[in-house]
Protein backbone atom coordinates (compact mmCIF):
# COMPACT_ATOMS: atom_id res chain seq x y z
CA UNK A 1 0.00 0.00 0.00
CA UNK A 2 1.68 3.15 -0.96
CA UNK A 3 1.27 6.60 -0.44
CA UNK A 4 -1.45 8.63 -2.39
CA UNK A 5 -1.45 11.83 -3.12
CA UNK A 6 -4.07 14.50 -2.13
CA UNK A 7 -6.76 15.75 -4.09
CA UNK A 8 -5.50 18.95 -5.94
CA UNK A 9 -8.60 20.88 -6.41
CA UNK A 10 -10.12 22.83 -3.43
CA UNK A 11 -13.81 22.69 -2.88
CA UNK A 12 -15.84 25.51 -2.07
CA UNK A 13 -16.05 25.51 1.25
CA UNK A 14 -11.82 25.51 1.34
CA UNK A 15 -11.79 28.38 -0.90
CA UNK A 16 -14.11 30.42 1.49
CA UNK A 17 -11.90 29.44 4.40
CA UNK A 18 -9.43 32.28 5.23
CA UNK A 19 -5.78 31.23 4.90
CA UNK A 20 -5.12 32.04 8.49
CA UNK A 21 -7.33 28.76 9.22
CA UNK A 22 -5.15 26.70 7.23
CA UNK A 23 -2.40 24.60 7.99
CA UNK A 24 -0.04 22.83 5.34
CA UNK A 25 -0.71 19.01 6.67
CA UNK A 26 -1.74 18.25 3.50
CA UNK A 27 -5.68 16.82 3.71
CA UNK A 28 -8.10 19.25 2.92
CA UNK A 29 -11.85 19.72 5.57
CA UNK A 30 -12.71 20.91 8.15
CA UNK A 31 -12.29 19.29 11.89
CA UNK A 32 -15.51 17.00 11.81
CA UNK A 33 -14.38 16.20 7.65
CA UNK A 34 -10.89 15.38 9.61
CA UNK A 35 -12.51 13.00 12.58
CA UNK A 36 -14.90 11.43 10.17
CA UNK A 37 -12.06 10.74 7.59
CA UNK A 38 -10.05 9.07 10.35
CA UNK A 39 -13.27 7.03 11.26
CA UNK A 40 -13.31 5.89 7.45
CA UNK A 41 -9.68 4.66 7.66
CA UNK A 42 -10.26 2.55 10.74
CA UNK A 43 -12.66 1.27 9.26
CA UNK A 44 -10.98 0.20 5.83
CA UNK A 45 -7.64 -1.58 7.94
CA UNK A 46 -5.40 1.14 8.49
CA UNK A 47 -5.16 1.67 11.63
CA UNK A 48 -1.78 2.67 11.87
CA UNK A 49 0.13 2.78 15.41
CA UNK A 50 -3.79 2.81 17.05
CA UNK A 51 -2.98 -1.21 18.34
CA UNK A 52 -0.01 -0.02 19.85
CA UNK A 53 -1.01 2.86 21.59
CA UNK A 54 -3.74 0.55 23.10
CA UNK A 55 -1.53 -1.71 24.30
CA UNK A 56 1.26 0.52 25.51
CA UNK A 57 -2.21 2.44 27.95
CA UNK A 58 -3.28 -1.04 28.82
CA UNK A 59 -0.03 -2.31 29.83
CA UNK A 60 1.07 0.53 31.70
CA UNK A 61 -1.98 0.35 33.45
CA UNK A 62 -1.77 -3.28 33.96
CA UNK A 63 1.75 -3.02 35.55
CA UNK A 64 0.54 -0.41 37.62
CA UNK A 65 -1.49 -2.61 39.76
CA UNK A 66 0.72 -5.67 39.90
CA UNK A 67 3.89 -3.71 41.17
CA UNK A 68 4.24 -1.01 43.32
CA UNK A 69 7.31 0.40 41.49
CA UNK A 70 6.03 0.73 37.79
CA UNK A 71 4.76 4.36 38.21
CA UNK A 72 7.96 5.54 39.85
CA UNK A 73 10.05 8.39 38.99
CA UNK A 74 13.44 5.94 38.99
CA UNK A 75 11.76 3.01 36.58
CA UNK A 76 10.25 5.63 34.72
CA UNK A 77 13.84 6.97 33.46
CA UNK A 78 14.90 3.44 33.62
CA UNK A 79 12.47 2.80 31.29
CA UNK A 80 13.62 5.15 28.89
CA UNK A 81 17.13 4.28 29.05
CA UNK A 82 15.92 0.59 28.11
CA UNK A 83 13.90 1.22 25.34
CA UNK A 84 16.30 3.56 23.43
CA UNK A 85 18.54 0.70 22.01
CA UNK A 86 15.32 -0.77 20.89
CA UNK A 87 13.66 2.64 19.49
CA UNK A 88 16.63 2.84 17.27
CA UNK A 89 16.93 -0.77 15.73
CA UNK A 90 13.50 -0.06 15.00
CA UNK A 91 13.71 3.15 13.10
CA UNK A 92 16.92 1.25 11.48
CA UNK A 93 14.47 -1.42 9.77
CA UNK A 94 11.55 0.58 9.10
CA UNK A 95 13.32 2.01 5.91
CA UNK A 96 13.79 -1.81 5.00
CA UNK A 97 10.68 -3.04 6.32
CA UNK A 98 8.63 -0.07 3.88
CA UNK A 99 9.83 -1.69 1.09
CA UNK A 100 9.26 -5.30 1.49
CA UNK A 101 12.56 -6.09 2.64
CA UNK A 102 14.15 -7.72 6.30
CA UNK A 103 17.49 -7.02 7.66
CA UNK A 104 18.35 -9.78 9.78
CA UNK A 105 22.00 -8.54 10.31
CA UNK A 106 21.24 -5.43 11.41
CA UNK A 107 22.05 -6.33 14.96
CA UNK A 108 25.29 -7.70 14.96
CA UNK A 109 26.70 -5.47 12.39
CA UNK A 110 26.01 -3.20 14.73
CA UNK A 111 27.85 -5.53 17.10
CA UNK A 112 30.94 -5.81 14.54
CA UNK A 113 31.39 -1.95 14.35
CA UNK A 114 31.23 -1.64 18.01
CA UNK A 115 33.79 -4.45 17.90
CA UNK A 116 36.03 -2.69 15.93
CA UNK A 117 35.19 0.62 18.13
CA UNK A 118 36.69 -0.89 21.07
CA UNK A 119 39.59 -2.77 19.79
CA UNK A 120 41.01 0.55 18.02
CA UNK A 121 40.27 2.25 21.51
CA UNK A 122 41.34 -0.10 24.38
CA UNK A 123 44.29 -2.04 22.60
CA UNK A 124 45.40 0.35 19.44
CA UNK A 125 45.06 3.21 21.48
CA UNK A 126 43.03 5.51 18.75
CA UNK A 127 41.26 8.99 19.47
CA UNK A 128 37.43 7.55 20.20
CA UNK A 129 35.90 10.18 17.63
CA UNK A 130 37.75 8.66 14.86
CA UNK A 131 37.66 5.05 15.92
CA UNK A 132 33.28 5.62 15.99
CA UNK A 133 33.85 7.07 12.59
CA UNK A 134 35.55 4.01 11.24
CA UNK A 135 32.67 1.88 12.97
CA UNK A 136 30.24 4.09 11.24
CA UNK A 137 31.88 3.58 7.97
CA UNK A 138 32.35 -0.25 8.23
CA UNK A 139 28.39 -0.58 9.40
CA UNK A 140 27.67 1.48 6.06
CA UNK A 141 29.91 -0.79 4.17
CA UNK A 142 28.35 -3.72 5.53
CA UNK A 143 24.35 -1.90 4.71
CA UNK A 144 26.10 -1.02 0.38
CA UNK A 145 27.40 -5.18 0.24
CA UNK A 146 23.41 -6.19 1.34
CA UNK A 147 22.00 -3.86 -1.05
CA UNK A 148 24.09 -4.64 -3.57
CA UNK A 149 23.45 -8.06 -3.47
CA UNK A 150 19.53 -7.65 -2.81
CA UNK A 151 19.22 -5.01 -5.25
CA UNK A 152 21.52 -5.57 -8.24
CA UNK A 153 21.73 -9.40 -7.93
CA UNK A 154 18.77 -10.18 -7.18
CA UNK A 155 19.04 -12.09 -3.69
CA UNK A 156 16.53 -12.22 -1.24
CA UNK A 157 17.07 -9.91 1.36
CA UNK A 158 15.98 -12.74 3.75
CA UNK A 159 19.45 -15.08 2.53
CA UNK A 160 22.00 -12.53 2.13
CA UNK A 161 20.98 -11.46 6.07
CA UNK A 162 20.82 -14.55 7.00
CA UNK A 163 24.06 -15.48 5.68
CA UNK A 164 25.88 -12.50 7.08
CA UNK A 165 23.90 -12.56 10.57
CA UNK A 166 26.18 -16.21 10.59
CA UNK A 167 29.18 -14.88 9.33
CA UNK A 168 29.30 -11.19 11.04
CA UNK A 169 29.43 -13.68 14.26
CA UNK A 170 32.49 -15.59 13.13
CA UNK A 171 34.14 -11.96 12.75
CA UNK A 172 33.48 -10.63 16.12
CA UNK A 173 34.94 -13.84 17.17
CA UNK A 174 38.06 -13.18 15.63
CA UNK A 175 38.26 -9.43 16.40
CA UNK A 176 37.27 -9.94 20.28
CA UNK A 177 38.51 -13.68 20.89
CA UNK A 178 36.03 -16.50 22.25
CA UNK A 179 34.78 -15.32 25.75
CA UNK A 180 36.42 -11.79 25.24
CA UNK A 181 35.59 -8.62 27.05
CA UNK A 182 36.48 -5.58 26.40
CA UNK A 183 35.16 -2.40 29.05
CA UNK A 184 34.13 0.54 27.46
CA UNK A 185 36.60 3.63 29.27
CA UNK A 186 35.53 6.25 26.90
CA UNK A 187 33.54 8.49 30.22
CA UNK A 188 31.74 10.92 26.85
CA UNK A 189 29.94 7.37 25.98
CA UNK A 190 29.33 5.68 28.83
CA UNK A 191 26.83 9.29 29.30
CA UNK A 192 24.73 8.36 26.76
CA UNK A 193 22.95 5.88 28.64
CA UNK A 194 24.12 6.29 32.45
CA UNK A 195 23.91 10.10 32.69
CA UNK A 196 21.39 13.31 32.43
CA UNK A 197 21.24 16.30 31.50
CA UNK A 198 20.80 19.36 33.95
CA UNK A 199 17.12 19.97 34.89
CA UNK A 200 16.50 23.13 32.97
CA UNK A 201 17.71 21.61 29.80
CA UNK A 202 15.09 18.86 29.75
CA UNK A 203 12.33 21.97 29.54
CA UNK A 204 14.35 23.88 26.91
CA UNK A 205 14.32 20.58 24.48
CA UNK A 206 10.69 20.32 25.20
CA UNK A 207 10.26 24.33 23.97
CA UNK A 208 12.47 23.55 21.42
CA UNK A 209 10.17 20.51 20.01
CA UNK A 210 7.03 22.33 20.10
CA UNK A 211 8.96 24.86 18.31
CA UNK A 212 10.26 22.76 15.70
CA UNK A 213 6.62 20.89 15.09
CA UNK A 214 4.99 24.55 14.92
CA UNK A 215 7.16 26.03 12.27
CA UNK A 216 7.62 22.46 9.88
CA UNK A 217 3.34 23.24 10.05
CA UNK A 218 3.75 26.48 9.02
CA UNK A 219 6.04 25.49 6.47
CA UNK A 220 3.97 22.86 5.05
CA UNK A 221 1.14 25.41 4.92
CA UNK A 222 3.20 27.56 2.67
CA UNK A 223 4.32 25.09 0.65
CA UNK A 224 0.60 24.20 -0.17
CA UNK A 225 -0.46 27.54 -0.75
CA UNK A 226 2.12 28.76 -2.96
CA UNK A 227 0.83 25.85 -5.59
CA UNK A 228 -3.04 25.57 -4.59
CA UNK A 229 -3.38 22.71 -2.80
CA UNK A 230 -5.69 22.68 0.29
CA UNK A 231 -5.01 22.14 3.90
CA UNK A 232 -6.28 21.10 6.94
CA UNK A 233 -8.15 23.16 9.82
CA UNK A 234 -5.02 25.17 11.82
CA UNK A 235 -7.74 23.94 14.94
CA UNK A 236 -5.19 20.36 14.37
CA UNK A 237 -2.39 22.02 14.95
CA UNK A 238 -3.07 23.51 18.22
CA UNK A 239 -4.26 19.96 19.08
CA UNK A 240 -1.00 18.51 18.00
CA UNK A 241 0.76 21.27 19.81
CA UNK A 242 -1.49 20.94 22.96
CA UNK A 243 -0.65 16.67 22.96
CA UNK A 244 2.91 17.17 22.54
CA UNK A 245 2.99 19.94 25.22
CA UNK A 246 0.99 17.80 27.84
CA UNK A 247 2.86 14.56 27.67
CA UNK A 248 6.10 15.99 27.00
CA UNK A 249 5.40 18.55 29.95
CA UNK A 250 4.67 15.22 32.28
CA UNK A 251 7.49 13.36 31.61
CA UNK A 252 9.82 16.31 31.54
CA UNK A 253 8.23 16.81 34.91
CA UNK A 254 8.61 13.42 35.90
CA UNK A 255 12.23 12.82 34.96
CA UNK A 256 13.53 16.27 36.60
CA UNK A 257 12.11 14.71 39.88
CA UNK A 258 15.17 13.50 42.18
CA UNK A 259 15.14 9.75 41.70
CA UNK A 260 18.41 8.99 43.65
CA UNK A 261 18.41 6.73 46.69
CA UNK A 262 21.66 8.74 48.19
CA UNK A 263 23.26 11.82 48.99
CA UNK A 264 23.64 12.71 45.74
CA UNK A 265 20.57 14.00 43.62
CA UNK A 266 20.05 12.02 40.41
CA UNK A 267 17.50 14.12 37.92
CA UNK A 268 17.17 15.35 34.81
CA UNK A 269 16.05 14.03 31.12
CA UNK A 270 18.56 11.07 30.14
CA UNK A 271 21.07 12.14 27.50
CA UNK A 272 20.20 9.59 24.85
CA UNK A 273 16.63 11.10 24.91
CA UNK A 274 17.33 13.88 22.96
CA UNK A 275 19.58 12.00 20.42
CA UNK A 276 16.98 9.63 20.10
CA UNK A 277 14.28 12.41 19.49
CA UNK A 278 17.34 14.58 17.31
CA UNK A 279 17.03 11.15 14.64
CA UNK A 280 13.56 10.38 14.43
CA UNK A 281 12.82 13.86 13.58
CA UNK A 282 15.69 13.79 11.07
CA UNK A 283 14.24 10.50 9.71
CA UNK A 284 10.62 11.27 9.88
CA UNK A 285 11.52 14.43 7.38
CA UNK A 286 13.23 12.52 5.12
CA UNK A 287 10.38 9.87 5.00
CA UNK A 288 7.74 12.59 4.79
CA UNK A 289 8.93 15.42 3.08
CA UNK A 290 11.73 14.51 0.95
CA UNK A 291 11.52 12.59 -2.81
CA UNK A 292 13.70 10.08 -1.70
CA UNK A 293 10.80 9.18 1.23
CA UNK A 294 8.17 9.46 -1.26
CA UNK A 295 9.90 7.10 -3.50
CA UNK A 296 10.70 4.28 -0.33
CA UNK A 297 6.88 4.56 -0.38
CA UNK A 298 6.18 4.34 -3.57
CA UNK A 299 8.74 1.31 -4.29
CA UNK A 300 7.60 -0.81 -1.22
CA UNK A 301 3.97 0.17 -2.54
CA UNK A 302 4.51 -1.34 -6.08
CA UNK A 303 8.10 -1.54 -7.06
CA UNK A 304 6.87 -1.95 -10.74
CA UNK A 305 4.46 0.96 -11.12
CA UNK A 306 7.37 2.76 -9.36
CA UNK A 307 9.50 1.71 -11.64
CA UNK A 308 7.20 2.45 -14.77
CA UNK A 309 7.07 5.94 -13.09
CA UNK A 310 11.14 6.33 -13.64
CA UNK A 311 11.98 5.98 -10.13
CA UNK A 312 15.49 3.89 -9.68
CA UNK A 313 13.96 0.72 -7.60
CA UNK A 314 17.49 -0.02 -7.59
CA UNK A 315 19.14 2.79 -6.19
CA UNK A 316 16.33 3.36 -3.31
CA UNK A 317 16.79 -0.21 -2.18
CA UNK A 318 19.74 -0.50 -2.22
CA UNK A 319 20.50 2.85 0.06
CA UNK A 320 17.32 1.75 1.99
CA UNK A 321 20.13 -0.77 3.30
CA UNK A 322 22.94 1.71 4.03
CA UNK A 323 20.60 4.12 6.04
CA UNK A 324 19.53 0.98 7.86
CA UNK A 325 23.02 -0.56 8.86
CA UNK A 326 24.19 3.34 9.61
CA UNK A 327 21.23 3.58 12.38
CA UNK A 328 21.44 0.09 13.05
CA UNK A 329 25.21 1.30 14.16
CA UNK A 330 23.62 3.73 16.68
CA UNK A 331 21.66 1.31 18.66
CA UNK A 332 24.53 -0.48 19.14
CA UNK A 333 26.43 2.31 20.68
CA UNK A 334 23.31 2.92 22.86
CA UNK A 335 23.88 -0.76 23.87
CA UNK A 336 27.66 -1.07 24.54
CA UNK A 337 26.87 2.03 26.43
CA UNK A 338 24.00 0.98 28.47
CA UNK A 339 26.30 -2.36 29.27
CA UNK A 340 29.48 -0.37 29.31
CA UNK A 341 31.06 -3.63 27.76
CA UNK A 342 31.57 -5.21 24.20
CA UNK A 343 32.07 -9.08 23.24
CA UNK A 344 31.87 -11.32 20.66
CA UNK A 345 27.89 -11.58 21.40
CA UNK A 346 27.30 -7.76 20.73
CA UNK A 347 23.82 -7.67 18.98
CA UNK A 348 23.21 -10.77 18.67
CA UNK A 349 19.80 -11.47 20.41
CA UNK A 350 18.29 -7.88 19.70
CA UNK A 351 17.86 -7.80 16.00
CA UNK A 352 14.11 -9.54 15.81
CA UNK A 353 13.31 -7.46 18.89
CA UNK A 354 13.85 -4.74 16.35
CA UNK A 355 11.58 -6.39 13.62
CA UNK A 356 9.27 -6.86 16.71
CA UNK A 357 9.14 -2.82 17.98
CA UNK A 358 8.24 -1.92 14.21
CA UNK A 359 5.66 -4.32 13.63
CA UNK A 360 3.88 -4.21 16.93
CA UNK A 361 4.16 -0.47 15.98
CA UNK A 362 2.03 -0.41 12.96
CA UNK A 363 4.77 -0.50 10.53
CA UNK A 364 3.30 -3.25 7.77
CA UNK A 365 5.68 -6.19 6.82
CA UNK A 366 4.17 -6.18 2.89
CA UNK A 367 5.88 -2.72 2.85
CA UNK A 368 4.42 0.55 1.60
CA UNK A 369 3.05 1.28 5.21
CA UNK A 370 4.58 3.03 8.54
CA UNK A 371 6.80 5.19 9.71
CA UNK A 372 9.36 5.94 12.64
CA UNK A 373 7.21 6.83 15.11
CA UNK A 374 5.20 3.74 14.65
CA UNK A 375 8.70 1.85 15.39
CA UNK A 376 9.41 4.30 18.07
CA UNK A 377 5.83 3.37 19.66
CA UNK A 378 6.41 -0.51 19.14
CA UNK A 379 9.71 -0.44 20.99
CA UNK A 380 8.29 1.26 23.69
CA UNK A 381 5.59 -1.43 23.94
CA UNK A 382 8.19 -4.24 24.50
CA UNK A 383 9.97 -2.74 26.46
CA UNK A 384 7.07 -1.65 28.61
CA UNK A 385 6.35 -5.97 28.72
CA UNK A 386 10.34 -6.18 29.68
CA UNK A 387 10.07 -3.47 32.36
CA UNK A 388 7.34 -4.92 33.91
CA UNK A 389 7.62 -8.98 33.93
CA UNK A 390 11.22 -7.68 35.62
CA UNK A 391 9.33 -6.04 38.37
CA UNK A 392 7.01 -8.83 38.99
CA UNK A 393 10.42 -11.24 39.06
CA UNK A 394 8.46 -13.45 36.25
CA UNK A 395 11.05 -15.66 34.29
CA UNK A 396 12.56 -14.55 31.56
CA UNK A 397 11.04 -17.47 29.34
CA UNK A 398 7.63 -15.44 30.24
CA UNK A 399 9.16 -12.11 28.86
CA UNK A 400 9.40 -14.16 25.56
CA UNK A 401 6.64 -16.04 25.10
CA UNK A 402 4.42 -12.73 25.57
CA UNK A 403 6.65 -10.52 23.27
CA UNK A 404 6.06 -13.31 20.64
CA UNK A 405 2.19 -13.69 21.05
CA UNK A 406 2.05 -9.59 20.62
CA UNK A 407 4.46 -10.06 17.64
CA UNK A 408 1.59 -12.50 15.69
CA UNK A 409 -0.92 -10.52 16.98
CA UNK A 410 0.18 -7.48 15.45
CA UNK A 411 1.39 -9.25 12.27
CA UNK A 412 -2.39 -10.61 12.02
CA UNK A 413 -3.95 -7.65 12.10
CA UNK A 414 -1.39 -5.78 9.63
CA UNK A 415 -2.87 -8.91 7.06
CA UNK A 416 -6.05 -8.76 8.37
CA UNK A 417 -6.22 -4.78 7.82
CA UNK A 418 -4.77 -5.45 4.07
CA UNK A 419 -7.46 -8.20 3.58
CA UNK A 420 -10.65 -5.36 4.50
CA UNK A 421 -8.74 -3.23 2.52
CA UNK A 422 -8.64 -4.95 -0.69
CA UNK A 423 -5.20 -6.01 -0.79
CA UNK A 424 -3.85 -9.45 -0.75
CA UNK A 425 -1.21 -11.55 1.17
CA UNK A 426 0.04 -13.03 -1.80
CA UNK A 427 2.85 -11.45 -2.64
CA UNK A 428 3.75 -11.31 -6.57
Amino acid sequence: MSRTSPDTTPTSALAAQSTAELIGSGQEGTLVDQAKAWVQRLRSGDMGALPAIGGFIVLSILFSFLSPFFFTERNFANLMTQAATLVMLGMALVFVILLGEIDLSAGVTAGLSMCVWITLVNVAGLNWILALAIAFIIGLTVGALIGFFVARVGIPSFVVTLGLFLGIQGLNLIIIGSGGLYRVQVPEVLAIMNSNMPVWAGWVMLAIMLAVSFGMSMWDRSRRTRVDLPNRTITLLWIKLAAIALIGGAAVWVLSQNRGTGFRAVEGVPIVVPITLVILWIGTFVLDRTKYGRYIYAVGGNAEAARRAGIKVVMIRWTAFIVCSGLAVVSGLFSISKVGSVDAASGRDIVLSGVAAAVVGGVSLFGGRGRLMHAAIGALVIAVITNGLGLLNLPAGANLVITGGVLILAATVDALSRLRAGGSLVRS
